[in-house]
């Protein structure tokens, strides 16, 4: 029995059916792998622009807060400067109460060295020096005090309301009105201006206030605030004071409080006052005009305090009054 040998097809038809199948499975595994791959693609991009947003609005904040920090901060450092300032201040301020404290205790020995002193010596006066200095008390109504005749009916403060007064000489001057209405027991009229003009009773424009213990009290009580409006120069006061209330058969003294001429002529000053202040049909000038000058204070240029004082001696000196400076 003869045998025949089969031939061996390599490429048969199962072999390419096999090739296919196995490049069909690989096609669809590369097909799913990229539908799945864009999927996942979407989802990471999504998470990151969710993550991104959120890193934004934290960061919005974060600036936000750092600003109110700092705005914090800076609203910190000026309280602490402006604190730091006031405490120079204060410093400052207890440093010169210390030394008026110490001067007023060196002041207060010294004055009660010269009390005892004073005692002393006037309990070894004679009965004759006792005699004389009780008839020198005794004293006519209308004699000088301290070079100040007070001979006059009438009255007129002209007050210079000025901060440089306000502040550094304010209870001095109420002082001295006081001290000048005690001068003076009873008058037949009163008024009081600052040294614009401006009166102190409003509406008394040209009239006299009668006076009375209950409106003297009413001037010094009225005159702890009055604070008007001023121009650090006495002229228009004293202008309005003798315009308004010149009269040849009344004795009228004017007194000026104040620390600072501002205008811009004392001649002019001088020339208008003599021209409104003109003698009576007896050659007597009916309004004295007296001043009290007070030292330039510790803000302030000596300049305009030295032209008050110049002002005004010549304007008493030229209508029967008398200038008194104050000392520091």
């Amino acid at each position: 029995m003869s045998s025949r040998r089969r031939e061996v097809e390599v490429f048969s038809l199962s072999f390419l059916d096999c090739i296919c199948c196995g490049f069909g499975a690989i096609i669809l595994m590369l097909v799913l792998t990229e539908i799945a791959q864009p999927l996942e693609l979407e989802k990471s991009r999504k998470n990151l622009d969710g993550q991104v947003r959120d890193l934004e609005e934290q960061l919005h904040i974060i600036r936000g807060e750092t600003d109110e920090l700092n705005r914090e901060l800076k609203g910190s450092t000026e309280t602490l400067e402006r604190e730091r300032l006031k405490l120079a201040r204060l410093s400052g301020d207890l440093t010169n109460i210390r030394g008026q404290y110490a001067s007023s205790r060196q002041d207060a020995s010294v004055t009660n060295i010269v009390e005892a002193e004073l005692v002393s010596a006037y309990q070894s006066l004679s009965d004759e020096m006792q005699r004389l200095l009780k008839e020198r008390a005794r004293r006519p109504p209308t004699e000088a005090i301290a070079g100040i005749p007070i001979d006059s009916e009438y009255i007129i403060f002209v007050v210079d309301t000025s901060s440089s007064m306000t502040s550094n000489h304010w209870d001095v001057n109420l002082a001295i009105i006081d001290e000048i209405l005690s001068l003076y027991p009873q008058v037949k009229g009163l008024q009081i201006m600052n040294d614009q003009g401006t009166y102190m009773f409003e509406k008394t424009q040209g009239t006299w206030l009668a006076d009375s213990r209950e409106r003297r009290d009413q001037i010094r009580k009225r005159a702890r605030q009055w604070r008007a409006f001023s121009q650090s120069n006495p002229v228009p006061g004293m202008e309005e004071a003798v315009r308004r209330y010149w009269a040849a058969d009344k004795r009228i003294s004017v007194f000026v409080l104040g620390d600072e001429f501002t205008g811009d002529s004392i001649q002019a000053a001088l020339d208008s006052i003599r021209q409104l202040n003109r003698p009576a049909p007896n050659g007597r000038r009916p309004v004295r005009i007296h001043a009290i000058g007070f030292p330039e204070g510790p803000d302030m240029t000596p300049f305009t305090n030295i032209r008050f004082s110049a002002l005004m001696r010549l304007i008493c000196a030229q209508n029967n009054g008398t200038f008194v400076a104050m000392k520091n």
